[in-house]
This record gives C-alpha cells, structure tokens and sequence, in this order.
C-alpha cells in the first residue's frame, strides 16, 4: 500500500469560523483526505468553547491554538498576529513529532508568513491558496496597512511553490501588484463545494443576499434598487457588518419588505431554507474573488444576478444575471423584469444548479489540487 502524502495546512479561519474561504479550505481538505492519498493536519484558530483538538476522520485533523478572536465572523488583523504566534509554536510541536511532505498555507496574508517562517526554519516547501483580502489593495479595509505588507507578500510569493487563485480576475490582481512575478506560477483552481449541501426547494417570492455588510458587497444598491416601488417580493438579507445600521436606515424607506436576518451559519437550517427557497440571490459585489455564496444559491436552484466586474462572472458563465455593481437603475430593472417571469427564473435556476455540479464539486476540485501537492 502506497505511503499517504502528509500535508500541514494553515488557515486563521477554519469553520466555523470565518467567510467563503473558511469552508472552502475544509472541502479541500475533507475531499483530499477521502482519497485515500493524503493525510491532513490543520492549525487553525481557537475560538470560545471550541475543542482545541478536533478528529474529522482517520486522515483528517484540526488543532485550534489559542488567539485573541473576539467575534466569529470577522477577524481584526493584531487578532491574526496572536494566530501567527501560537500557530508557529504548534507547527513546531508538530514538526518534531511528524514528518510532512508539504505546507498547504489559505491566504498570502498572515498565513503565508508562518509557511515561509516554517521553510526557513524546518525546510518544509509550501504553496499557497490566495482568497482576495490577502492581496494587496484589494480591500479598501486594509487599505492602511497593506503599504506595510508588500515586502513579505513579494518573498511570500517568491517562495512558495506554486500560487493558487481561484479566478483569473484574481490573478491580474496578483500580477498587477507584482508585474516581475512570473504569471505561470500562479495555477487557477476554483473553488469546490459537496453538491450534496443544498438541494431545491418548493421556491417562493423571495430575493436573498449574504455576506459581510461592507460597503464593497454593495448591500445598499440592492435596496435601493427595490425601494421606489412594491414588487411584491420579499428581500432577505443574512450577514453582519459595520453597515448594518445604515442599512436597516435605508431599508425603513424601502416600499419593498427587506428583512435583516444577522450573521447566520452557512451550515445551519435557517440558512439551507432561506436559500433553498429563494427564487431570486444577488451577489452585487464592486470586487469579488470568487463568491462561494453564488456557489451556493447556484447549487440551490436559485436564479442569480451578479457584478459584471470581478470573479462573479467567470462562476456563472453565462447562466445568470450581470449588471454593474453600483448602478441602482440598472439593477432595478434587472430585479423588476425577473421577478415577472417565473419561466426565466426556473430556467437559470436549473441552469445555475447543473453548471454547479458539473464545474465545481468538491471532489473534481480536490483532483486539481492533488496534482500540485
């Protein structure tokens, strides 16, 4: 019987913890583990009564290292230096007991800096899965401290063997930042998902939208988008953020019913129904590296409608919706013309799902991701 492959892979947000990148880096990790060819242990964060120690299957491990995180879904940057810290420690621990093939690091940024303080120290090669906030000046919230960061994101880059982005939107980003970078090096795998996760069902007049309330995700056009005028639907949104009260302002206005749900766990019922049952999701990010939640509502036979400028439009390819990002007109008539014909509906919905499927399961992805470890 062949010896399994060993992999160390780091990510500061493993579930439940964290946005998109969180469970993509478990399917990745569970779908490698079920092969039978690799043996998986994770360094993650900790995080309240979490167990500090976690045994997913025989190939399969997650250790939680202790860390300053103060909320579930968001992670402030001198929290992530706490990761950094007693992640290495842990590494260390575990490098003097095991031997592993290679270093599996989910984001250039922090995480990438423990993989290469890891070759530096124990020879240990790494690649790295970049996500979007972890590329320098793609979110304006870190807009003050990525001029700190691109030293180490160059060297991070330069070491790792290879880069892996999950679009080719994401990738010029890369290359624009670090034009000498040789764009071969840089492998587009997309992201994975269990296409048994979300399944249809009876759909109802429902338009739903998640994700962290910032102002890139572009919440405030949605309601805008709905506000003139009753459509007789209902908007959902599920997430928290620093605009939540802005936006709850905006939707006190709106003629159509908009409905805040909070934070709400992707694995939880409250979300597989809202989502299930939604004929209409909006994604209508200014930026957006790859979206999981598009994924999701794909896979859950919703029609969708997203940004025409970013990573949205490589997911979908052509089996939804565009409008520009911050265009509250056009997205209105986009919502309007929809939600009249119940045929177009169910057949994007239909199309989404089987794009879905055939693209983006979670153990075709896996298979890509074998071939580089």
């Amino acid at each position: 019987m062949a010896t399994k492959k060993r992999i160390l892979l780091l990510n500061y947000e493993f579930p439940p913890l964290g946005g998109g990148a969180s469970p993509v880096s478990y399917d990745i990790a569970e779908g490698l583990s079920e092969t039978g060819e690799f043996d998986i242990d994770v360094v993650t964060m900790s995080y309240k009564l979490l167990p500090a120690y976690e045994k997913i299957n025989d190939s399969f491990r997650i250790y939680r290292v202790k860390s300053l995180r103060s909320r579930k879904e968001i992670c402030h940057p001198w929290e992530q230096l706490t990761y950094l810290l007693f992640g290495y420690l842990k590494c260390r621990s575990l490098l003097k007991q095991n031997y592993y093939d290679i270093c599996h690091s989910h984001f250039i940024i922090p995480t990438g800096i423990l993989s290469y303080i890891l070759k530096k120290q124990f020879g240990l090669p790494f690649i790295v899965t970049a996500h979007g906030s972890d590329v320098i000046g793609y979110n304006s919230r870190f807009k003050m401290i990525y001029p700190f960061l691109v030293k180490i994101w160059k060297i991070i880059l330069d070491n790792a063997k290879i880069v892996i982005s999950p679009s080719d939107f994401l990738r010029n980003k890369i290359v624009k930042v670090y034009p000498r970078f040789d764009r071969k090096k840089i492998i587009i795998i997309p992201n994975g998902i269990d296409i048994e996760k979300f399944h249809p069902q009876s759909k109802r007049k429902i338009i739903f939208s998640s994700g962290r309330l910032l102002r890139s995700k572009g919440f405030q056009h949605l309601i805008r988008a709905v506000s003139d005028e009753d459509i007789k639907w209902e908007v959902h949104i599920a997430g928290d953020g620093p605009m939540m009260n802005e936006l709850k302002q905006l939707a006190e206005r709106s003629k159509t019913k908009i409905i805040f749900h909070g934070w709400l766990d992707n694995n939880g019922k409250e979300y597989k129904d809202l989502l299930e049952q939604a004929a209409i999701f909006c994604l209508l990010s200014k930026y957006e590296s790859f979206g999981m939640v598009l994924l999701e509502a794909m896979l859950a036979g919703c029609a969708v409608i997203t940004s025409n400028s970013s990573g949205c439009v490589e997911i979908i390819n052509g089996s939804g919706l565009v409008v520009p990002p911050e265009n509250d007109q056009t997205i209105g008539k986009t919502i309007n013309l929809l939600v009249l014909d119940w045929n177009r509906i169910s057949a994007l919905g239909d199309e989404g799902r089987q794009r879905a499927i055939k693209f983006y399961d979670r153990e075709i992805i896996s298979r890509q991701y074998s071939k580089y470890l």
